[in-house]
C-alpha cells in the first residue's frame, strides 16, 4: 500500500507560489490551490492529508512568532563508507541540497495557544526520514531540552525506519531515544507524539510510540514492518485499512485521530491540563460545601427503603452515564483511547480535563441509554483491555500529579471466552494493586450499579462515594439468588440479605459518603444530579489535594486494611507441652466443616 501523491498541475498562481489547480490522488478531483493551502494542505473534498515539510509543520502548529529553531548536530562522516548504487555521502549531500535541511529532523521551542512546548519534527523528504545517528542525536537533544526546562515535548514523526547506510549505529538510536523518553517519564513531563504518514520501523518501535499520548492524522500509517513485507512473509492478504490510524485506534494503539485543522486546539487542551495551569479558582482553594448537603455521612439522614427498590432505581436507563456527567462537569475534556496492546474497550472511557478549573483525570464505565448504545458499549461491562486502558491513564495521572476521579456504573466485568483468554482476572487484580499505591488523590463514585470486582477495580480510592439511588455489591442480587436460593426470582430477598443500598453501605463503612439525588432520581433531573456530583467532588478534592503522596497512600491502604479486622483482640490459647510420662496419642480430628457424615458434606457442597 503506497501513499497517494498529490499531482501538481503546471498552471501556477500569479505570485509564482502555490499551483492554481491541483489533482488530489485520494479522490482524483481538481482542487483550487489557494483553498488547499489555506486548509493546511488537506483536500476539501475527501479529507486526504498531504505530506508537509518540517518547516510547514512548525508554522502550522506553533503560535505565530513563537518558534525558535534549535541547532542540531550534523553527521558529516560516513561511518561504514557505505556504497549501494551510489555512495552514502553523495546521498546525504543531495538530500541537504534538495530539502535545505542539514538532517531529517527540525527541533524548535515555541508555544501552542500560549502553552510552552519543545518540538522535534521529522521530514520525510530527507532520505525517507530515516533514523540515523544525527536524527537520534537531535531527538535526544530535544528530550534533554524538555527535561532541563521542564517543558512538554511534542514529537512529529514521518519515517520509513532505520537508516541502513549507518548499520548497527542506526540501530542503537532506538535505545538511545527510548531512554531519553524514559527520563522525561521519571521527571513527570508530558510527552506527545503526532503520527503522520508514514511512520515505520525503528522510529515506530522507539520514541514514536513511547509517549504519554499518541495522536494520529487521518489515514496516517504506523507499524514496525511495512505492509508489503508482511504480505510477502506470511503469504496472506491484509485486512482493509491495515496499519492506518483508523485501524490502530480500533486496536488500542493510538489515543485519538485529529484532522489537521483541529490539531492546535487539541494539543493546547492537552498541554494546558498536563502542565496544571489553572483556568479558574482551583478546587483546593474553594470553601467546602456545608456538611450534609454535598455528601451525606450520617446513615440516619438517608431515606430507609427496601434494597430491591434501590436496585430498580440504579438500573433505570435514563440515569446519567459517565459521559453525561463528564459533558456537564469537565471542561477541556480530551478522551484517550486504547490499552496500547490490542484493544480499545468501549465500556471504559478515560481522559483529561478540568473540574472547576482544577486539572483532573476522569475514568468511568459507560453504558448508554438505548438498546443500540448498550450493545455498542458492551452494556457497560469492561473487557481486560478496558481495565488496562484505565490503568494506563491512571499511571499518566500519577506521572503528571493529577487527581483521579472514577465514575462507576457496571453490572461487573465482561464475562466471556475472549475476556478470559485475555486475562480478565489479571487485569482487575493489577488495577487493585496499582490504585492502592497511586501517589495522587483518588475519588471513586458509584453512580449506578457497582457490581463485584468489575466495579472494585475502579474503587480503591481515598474516598468512596455513591449516589443515593446507587447500589454496590459482591454479586448481583439475581446471581446470588440463583446460587443460594436456587431461584433467580428471589432477587429481592437476596438484595435485602446482601444490603446493597446506600444506607446499609454507609452504616457498614464500605462507602464514606452518599451524594443526594433530585426528587424522583437522577434520571428525572440530570442537571440537578450533575450539580450534586460537582459539589461532592469539589469539596472532597479540597480535602485531599493538600495532602502529600505518602499521606494519601498510607491513608488509602489503612482504609482497606481495616475491612474484616476484629474490633477486639482475639484471645489466644497458650500451647503447653504434654506431660513427659503421657503416651503420645493423636488428637481426634473433627469432621470437615463440622458435618457428621459424608452425606451431610456432599449436601453442603451442593448447596454452596
Amino acid at each position: 500500500m503506497t501513499a497517494p501523491v498529490l499531482q501538481h498541475q503546471p498552471e501556477v498562481d500569479v505570485d509564482g507560489g502555490t499551483p492554481a489547480w491541483l489533482v488530489c490522488d485520494g479522490c482524483r478531483r481538481m482542487i483550487y490551490g489557494r483553498r488547499f493551502a489555506r486548509g493546511g494542505h488537506v483536500c476539501p473534498e475527501c479529507g486526504w492529508h498531504a505530506r508537509l515539510t518540517a518547516a510547514q509543520r512548525v508554522d502550522l502548529l506553533l503560535d505565530e512568532g513563537s518558534a525558535e529553531i534549535v541547532a542540531t548536530p550534523v553527521t558529516a562522516a560516513d561511518p561504514l563508507d557505505f556504497v549501494d548504487t551510489r555512495p552514502y555521502a553523495d546521498r546525504l549531500r543531495a538530500a541537504r541540497a534538495s530539502t535545505g535541511m542539514p538532517e531529517a529532523v527540525l527541533v524548535a521551542r515555541g508555544t501552542i495557544e500560549g502553552c510552552p512546548v519543545v518540538t522535534a519534527v521529522m521530514d520525510f523528504r530527507f532520505l525517507g526520514g530515516s533514523l540515523g545517528a544525527a536524527v537520534g542525536e537531535a531527538i535526544t537533544g530535544a528530550c534533554e531540552i524538555a527535561l532541563r526546562e521542564r517543558t512538554p515535548l511534542l514529537l512529529v514523526t514521518a519515517s520509513g525506519g532505520a537508516r541502513m547506510q549507518e548499520g548497527a549505529l542506526s540501530l542503537m538510536q532506538m535505545a538511545k531515544t527510548a531512554q531519553a523518553i524514559g527520563q522525561l517519564d521519571e521527571a513527570g513531563i508530558l510527552t506527545v507524539s503526532l503520527i503522520t504518514d508514514p511512520t515505520f520501523g525503528g522510529v515506530a518501535a522507539s520514541f514514536a510510540t513511547l509517549t504519554d499520548v499518541i495522536i494520529a492524522e487521518p489515514g496516517a500509517r504506523l507499524g514496525f514492518a511495512g505492509a508489503r513485507v508482511i504480505e510477502q512473509t506470511i503469504r496472506e492478504t491484509l485486512p482493509p485499512g491495515f496499519q492506518t490510524a483508523e485501524f490502530l485506534l480500533e486496536h488500542g494503539v493510538v489515543d485519538l485521530i485529529s484532522p489537521r485543522p483541529a490539531l492546535r486546539p487539541t494539543l493546547a487542551r492537552l498541554l494546558g491540563v498536563a502542565t496544571r495551569r489553572p483556568t479558574s479558582t482551583p478546587a483546593a482553594t474553594m470553601p467546602a460545601a456545608a456538611p450534609g448537603r454535598d455528601v451525606v455521612r450520617e446513615p440516619g439522614l438517608l431515606v430507609q427503603r427496601h434494597p430491591w427498590e434501590a436496585v430498580r432505581l440504579a438500573r433505570r436507563l435514563g440515569r446519567p452515564s459517565a459521559l453525561d456527567y463528564i459533558g456537564a462537569l469537565v471542561e477541556d475534556w480530551t478522551e484517550l483511547h486504547g490499552d496500547r496492546a490490542a484493544a480499545d474497550c468501549p465500556a471504559m472511557v478515560a481522559g483529561l480535563g478540568r473540574l472547576d478549573g482544577t486539572p483532573v483525570v476522569v475514568i468511568g464505565t459507560q453504558k448508554g441509554h438505548t438498546a443500540a448504545e448498550l450493545s455498542a458499549r458492551a452494556y457497560g461491562m469492561p473487557s481486560p483491555g478496558g481495565y488496562r486502558k484505565a490503568a494506563r491513564v491512571m499511571r499518566l495521572a500519577a506521572k503528571l500529579g493529577l487527581p483521579v476521579i472514577t465514575l462507576i456504573d457496571t453490572a461487573g466485568a465482561h464475562p466471556g471466552i475472549e475476556a478470559e483468554e485475555n486475562g480478565q482476572a489479571v487485569a482487575i487484580a493489577q488495577n487493585l494493586r496499582l490504585m492502592a499505591g497511586l501517589p495522587v488523590p483518588v475519588v471513586a463514585v458509584v453512580t449506578g450499579e457497582g457490581g463485584s470486582g468489575g466495579a472494585l477495580a475502579l474503587a480503591v480510592a481515598d474516598r468512596v462515594l455513591m449516589c443515593a439511588n446507587a447500589i454496590y455489591s459482591v454479586i448481583s442480587p439475581e446471581g446470588c439468588a440463583a446460587i443460594l436460593w436456587k431461584d433467580p426470582a428471589a432477587g429481592p430477598d437476596a438484595a435485602a440479605a446482601l444490603r446493597v443500598d446506600a444506607r446499609a453501605l454507609l452504616t457498614a463503612g464500605i462507602v464514606d459518603g452518599v451524594i443526594p439525588e433530585p426528587d424522583g432520581g437522577a434520571d428525572v433531573d440530570p442537571l440537578g444530579a450533575a450539580d450534586a456530583l460537582r459539589a461532592a467532588l469539589t469539596s472532597t478534592l479540597a480535602e485531599l489535594i493538600p495532602l502529600d503522596p505518602p499521606t494519601l497512600v498510607s491513608g488509602r491502604r489503612a482504609r482497606f486494611r481495616r475491612f474484616g479486622t476484629p474490633t477486639t483482640p482475639t484471645p489466644t490459647t497458650p500451647i503447653t507441652a504434654p506431660p513427659a510420662t503421657a503416651p503420645s496419642v493423636p488428637a481426634a480430628r473433627p469432621p470437615m466443616g463440622g458435618h457428621r457424615s459424608t452425606a451431610d458434606l456432599d449436601e453442603a457442597r451442593r448447596s454452596s
